[in-house]
Parts: structure tokens; C-alpha cells; sequence
């Protein structure tokens, strides 16, 4: 994903030998060598004055809009977000205002088409919607996962939080046999300050800063799975309860790696109040952690997940959809109906309305006669107000003389069906072994 933070060598490759003789110029001779290079810079630059115009603009303010060539070698519009200088060059690190956030990134000079610049202002946050506007195809290319919006904050809240997170602290982790670039900040300890790549054990999620020292951890490392209860086994997946409780290391590590690919406004500290359940694809060398969710133990709103992460290396395989379909079974063994925390980002409720959409539209279709609200909540566990909401943006819903009628034309359900896409994996219940957290001694 774009420049690397800790690329070594610049744009000119390694530096000459101290002995390399400066190349002749012009048909001159190596004898008479030319003038500095500063001084070189300085001639053209009088006798071009557009170039003088650019080395004017040098270097960029926090705030410069300009056009940055993109990995798809295109120009993009970016906002300048911040600058740091590395020996005597600067780099910028910049927002592509057409994408999410996720896609910012530290850029070259190179890269920057200093014709475009528009406007060097110390600018505040910019409007959410256009900072997070993206085509549909963009959607659904980059994300499969659950992303938290910040619809619950105001003005005030949503700049100090895009200030604090504005730059990402840590560009790349090593998590078993991926090396995955990450998406936003994490509020890492501070000794990590200055790291640009952490290593990861993918068993205990311990972090270190060196590669050497996650050898010698994996030499002493007893874990080949995630501590806690294996509560489901199908095939090669594995799903693991964690409490937050009796496993507080690894709950906050598995919160500080989600945090790189989750723009949640804080980071849940208190981890004694959740569950994690961490669902992991199998072989011959352990369990490794495909993504997973988070649920507290006891919710007075009746939520049954707070946060849900599939890891980029397994996403656009069906297991967000999987996690979405597993936390409705739990609620079905509890008895009870469940919905996801809010509030919803506009993405986090596509991925949840595809699935209420599937389970209910198939319910329907193989349903004979009436069918209130109160009996698919009944059936699915998804709560009455999702329901509702669902049924009515498919407009298979009416009021007639002062009570909601599901109108289910055969047709009609099939091509909604068709439009909600493939459901995922499916979760199989006769695998599930599991005792609620209330019945547990």
C-alpha cells in the first residue's frame, strides 16, 4: 500500500562511493568537474521561473491541498496532514479526500504534482462526507469488515479524535506467515512510540519490536490457540470464548491490534466487562485468528456485539458474515433477542442489513400463511426494530387499520434475495457447545 515509513534508501537509490569520480557533462572532461550540485539547483532554478516558484512553496504546509500520485499511478487529490523532515527532504503525510481514511499514508515529493497546489492553510477537520466519500465499487473492494463510524460525536469530539489519530503510529505488523500494512492509529504504550513495524505472536498476541525477539518468544511460547474455551469446531474453524476477566493480556493486545484496522472513537481498557470470541482456521500448527467479536457480559440495551474485526489477510471470504450469523446463535441460546452496538456506520449497517435480509426473506419464502413481527423475532433472534426497519426499506411491509401486514410476493422476495447476495459460511449449531456467561458457575 504505497511508500513504505521505513524504506531505507530515497528515490536515487544508494549514495555513490566516497571514491567515484563525478561523471563528465557536455562532452567535458572528468578533470573539470561541474559545479555543486546547490549550485546547479540554483542556475536552474533562475532560469526557470516556474521552478522557482515551486522550491518557493517548499516545504508544504499542514493544510496544502494538492494532486499525489496514487498506487494505481494516477493523481488523487490529497490533504496535507502532517511533515516530517528526514535529513534535508521533507515527507508529507497525506489524506486521499476521495477514500477512507485507512488509505492515508507518509508520500514522497515525487509524488506530489506541486502544479496543482491549491490552497496552504492550516485548515480544520473537513467535512466528514467528503472526507469519507467513495463509490460503491470502492465500498465494496475495500471493505468486507464492520468499520465504526463517529455518528455520535459532535463538531468538537470529532476533531480532537482525528487529531489525536491522525497519523498512523505503527505502518506494518508481522501476525504468523502475513505482514499486513494496518489502516488507522492504536494507542500502543509509549516505548513503542518509534516503532514503524511490530511482530506479533499470533498465539498469545504479545508484541515486540524486533523480529529476533519474536523468534526467541515462539521458542518459550506454550499457546497453539487463544486462551479460553473452544466452544465450536467445524471443519478447519475453531471459535474460542475469552474472557475478558481471566485473560486480561490478551484481551488488551487483541484490542490494540484491532485498533490499527478499526476507526472506533476510544479503545475499550476495562476488558474485565467483555467477551471475545475469536474465531481461528486450524492445521497442524495451532489455531491462527481469522478476526473475531466482542460482546459485554451484561448489556441493559440487549446488544449482542460491540465490536467485530475480520484481519485483511482472510476478508472477502465470508467470515464477517460468519461472526454476524455466530452472535445470533448465542443469543438464540440465551434466549433472548440481540442487536449490534450503535450506533452503526453507514458500512456496519449494509453488512448487517444483507444479513437480516437473508435470514428473514428465507423465512418468508418457505412460510405458509400469516407471520407477525413478534413471531421472526422469536425465530431469529434479531430484535423487533431491525425487523421492522428491514422489512420496510424493502417495502415488504405495510400499515393497514393500525397494525404492520408483511406483504411476500414470491417474486418480489426472490429478487431481493438475489440483490442481498451470498450468505457466508454457515454457522453449524450442532457444533456449538456453550454455556451462556449468566448460567456459568
Amino acid at each position: 500500500m504505497g511508500s513504505s515509513a521505513n524504506t531505507e534508501t530515497n528515490g536515487n537509490g544508494a549514495p555513490p562511493s566516497s571514491n567515484q569520480k563525478p561523471p563528465a557533462t557536455n562532452g567535458g572532461d572528468a578533470s573539470h568537474p561541474p559545479p555543486p550540485s546547490s549550485a546547479l539547483d540554483q542556475a536552474i532554478i533562475e532560469s526557470d521561473p516556474s521552478k522557482k516558484r515551486k522550491m518557493g512553496m517548499l516545504p508544504l504546509e499542514v493544510g496544502t491541498r494538492v494532486m499525489c500520485r496514487w498506487r494505481d499511478g494516477k493523481h488523487h487529490p490529497v490533504k496535507v496532514i502532517e511533515r516530517r523532515r528526514i535529513h534535508n527532504d521533507y515527507e508529507y503525510y497525506v489524506h486521499y479526500t476521495e477514500f477512507n481514511r485507512r488509505l492515508d499514508e507518509w508520500t514522497q515529493l515525487d509524488q506530489l504534482d506541486l502544479d496543482s497546489v491549491e490552497c496552504s492553510v492550516d485548515e480544520k477537520v473537513e467535512d466528514k462526507v467528503t472526507s469519507l466519500k467513495m463509490t460503491r465499487h470502492q465500498k465494496r473492494k475495500i471493505d468486507e469488515t464492520h468499520v465504526e463510524g463517529h455518528e455520535e460525536l459532535d463538531a468538537a469530539s470529532l476533531r480532537e479524535h482525528e487529531e489525536f489519530t491522525k497519523v498512523k503510529n505503527i505502518a506494518t505488523i508481522e501476525l504468523g506467515k502475513y505482514e499486513i500494512e494496518t489502516w488507522y492509529f492504536s494507542p500502543f504504550p509509549p516505548e513503542y512510540n518509534e516503532c514503524v513495524k511490530l511482530f506479533f505472536c499470533e498465539f498469545c498476541l504479545n508484541f515486540m519490536k524486533r523480529k529476533e525477539q519474536l523468534q526467541r518468544h515462539m521458542r518459550k511460547c506454550d499457546l497453539k490457540h487463544p486462551p479460553g474455551d473452544e466452544i465450536y469446531r467445524s471443519g478447519t474453524l475453531s471459535m474460542f470464548e475469552v474472557d475478558g476477566k481471566k485473560n486480561k493480556v490478551y484481551a488488551q493486545n487483541l484490542c490494540y491490534l484491532a485498533k490499527l484496522f478499526l476507526d472506533h472513537k476510544t479503545l475499550y481498557y476495562d476488558v474485565d466487562l467483555f467477551l471475545f470470541y475469536v474465531l481461528c482456521e486450524c492445521d497442524d500448527r495451532g489455531c491462527h485468528m481469522v478476526g473475531y467479536f466482542s460482546k459485554e457480559k451484561h448489556s441493559e440495551e440487549a446488544y449482542n456485539l460491540a465490536c467485530i474485526l475480520t484481519l485483511p489477510p482472510y476478508q472477502r471470504k465470508g467470515y464477517g458474515k460468519f461472526l454476524i450469523a455466530f452472535s445470533y446463535e448465542l443469543s438464540k441460546k440465551e434466549g433472548k433477542v440481540g442487536t449490534p452496538e450503535r450506533p452503526l456506520s453507514d458500512l456496519g449497517l449494509l453488512s448487517y442489513r444483507g444479513y437480516w435480509t437473508r435470514v428473514l426473506l428465507d423465512i418468508l419464502k418457505k412460510h405458509k400463511g400469516n407471520i407477525s413481527i413478534k413471531e421472526l423475532s422469536d425465530m431469529t433472534a434479531i430484535k423487533a426494530e431491525d425487523i421492522l426497519s428491514t422489512l420496510q426499506s424493502l417495502e415488504l411491509i405495510q400499515y393497514r387499520k393500525g397494525q404492520h401486514v408483511i406483504c411476500a410476493d414470491p417474486k418480489v422476495l426472490d429478487r431481493h434475495l438475489k440483490a442481498a447476495g451470498r450468505g457466508g459460511l454457515d454457522v453449524d449449531v450442532s457444533k456449538l457447545i456453550w454455556t451462556p456467561y449468566r448460567d456459568q458457575s
